[in-house]
């Protein structure tokens, strides 16, 4: 398994959680964040390691689907950049540094 797509699937998780299912949350976060195995997993859901391969390979397709439409991955990411560079070209503004902080701190909470 790619790193890459590890790392994708896992962020759009924590984006679009709540959008799934509780069978399909549960593949997901075993697979891609926990590290299980098809088998280790159709073994503890009792279910043929097809049944586990076909639901996350359905899940990773809502997930980008999800992100197709809301964009809030890719929003969250050019936000950060935005941010990032505001300050480092206004970093004698305490102010303005602070409160984008602020900003950087409530981004953080929501995921």
């Amino acid at each position: 398994m790619e790193i890459e797509k590890t790392n994708r699937m896992n962020t759009l998780f924590e984006f679009y959680a709540t959008l799934l299912t509780d069978k399909q949350m549960n593949y997901i976060e075993l697979y891609y964040a926990d590290d299980y195995s098809l088998a280790e997993i159709a073994e503890q859901f009792d279910i043929s390691r097809q049944a586990v391969y076909d639901n996350i390979r359905r899940t990773e397709k809502v997930l980008e689907g999800y992100e197709e439409k809301l964009h809030l991955y890719s929003n969250y990411v050019v936000r950060n950049q935005l941010i990032d560079q505001l300050l480092k070209e206004y970093a004698t503004d305490e102010k303005l540094v602070k409160s984008l902080q602020k900003i950087q701190e409530i981004d953080e909470e929501e995921f």
